[in-house]
């Protein structure tokens, strides 16, 4: 919620300076955004429209309709059924609304917004282009610092075969909710 934040007071101050951009854009995009990542889970769990559109509560005759309409960005669904889908499709919610990290812009501009709230920093070392976060810049970047640090663990134990590639990445579309166990 807190990058979502970041992320839309980003887009408002862009907008104050560049007269062409418009919020209304960026919503698109973030609405593509969804739209991808709904699909993507829905097959990875290797269901169907109407399957997912039924345990959502949509009736049989329009289940596959209503998903089609989500998964295509000609609809949006509201923060409940995102909440009621992350339940289904067992994911947290917020890796149903990533932002737009699909196109190279929309990734730049991500990395923008959070070195603006972060202090996400970029430098190189030894040829390799490195982020880091400085801790010094408050309490968001100190709590960023932590995550990916779990992350870090999680990757490291993965690398170690101490982990599933499937354990791994329902850990990682399910943090915060679930921990990796040795």
């Amino acid at each position: 919620m807190e990058l979502q934040r970041a992320l839309a007071d980003f887009y408002v101050s862009r907008s104050r300076f560049q007269g062409e951009i418009t919020i209304t854009n960026e919503l698109e995009v973030a609405i593509t955004a969804i739209a991808e990542r709904i699909r993507f889970f829905r097959k990875e769990r290797r269901m169907t429209q109407t399957q997912l559109g039924m345990l959502l509560g949509f009736p049989k005759k329009s289940a596959n309709v209503r998903l089609a309409q989500y998964e295509t960005g000609a609809r949006t669904p509201k923060n409940g059924l995102v909440t009621e889908m992350a339940q289904v499709l067992s994911v947290s919610p917020q890796a149903l609304t990533v932002p737009d990290i699909d196109s190279d812009i929309g990734l730049m501009h991500t990395l923008f917004a959070l070195e603006d709230r972060y202090g996400l920093t970029i430098s190189e070392t030894g040829g390799d282009v490195c982020l880091q976060v400085d801790e010094n810049q408050g309490t968001d970047a100190v709590r960023l610092c932590k995550m990916l640090r779990s992350w870090n663990q999680a990757a490291a134990m993965l690398k170690a075969g101490e982990v599933s590639r499937e354990d791994y990445d329902h850990w990682r579309y399910c943090y915060p909710l679930v921990q990796l166990r040795d």
